[in-house]
């Protein structure tokens, strides 16, 4: 089992992204880290931080349900694509770590796939 990230356009050929649940969580917790803060120290993830104190773009996709809650808008979508572009910036494609190489690697098919939905229209679904 896992979760699948994809335009929600009803084009099986349109691009996706996806991780087992862990891989996910795995993602979501170095992607908060590059923001400033610890995921696991945020409301619905084991802490009692509210999600009004953290302030990034990225928040849609850190604080959303693995495969439940609403479909992500396409304007959510535009407004998360700086953020991870700016971060995909600061890869190194030549880093030795094979784990800071996999969430970048995520990182660049995220892209892709939200691009996607916002040069589409269509909302970002999880499943």
């Amino acid at each position: 089992m896992g979760l699948m990230l994809f335009p929600g356009d009803d084009d099986v050929a349109s691009p996706d992204v996806s991780w087992s649940y862990t891989g996910f969580s795995m993602f979501r917790s170095w992607l908060a880290q590059a923001e400033g803060f610890t995921l696991a120290e945020m409301d619905g993830f084991g802490g009692d931080h509210q999600w009004s104190t953290v302030s990034t773009t990225l928040a849609p996709l850190l604080n959303h349900p693995d495969d439940d809650g609403p479909d992500l808008t396409p304007a959510q979508c535009a407004a998360m694509l700086p953020r991870l572009e700016e971060i995909l910036d600061h890869g190194q494609p030549d880093d030795s770590d094979p784990v800071r190489q996999r969430r970048i690697e995520d990182v660049s098919q995220l892209v892709i796939v939200l691009r996607s939905c916002v040069d589409k229209d269509v909302v970002l679904v999880f499943g």
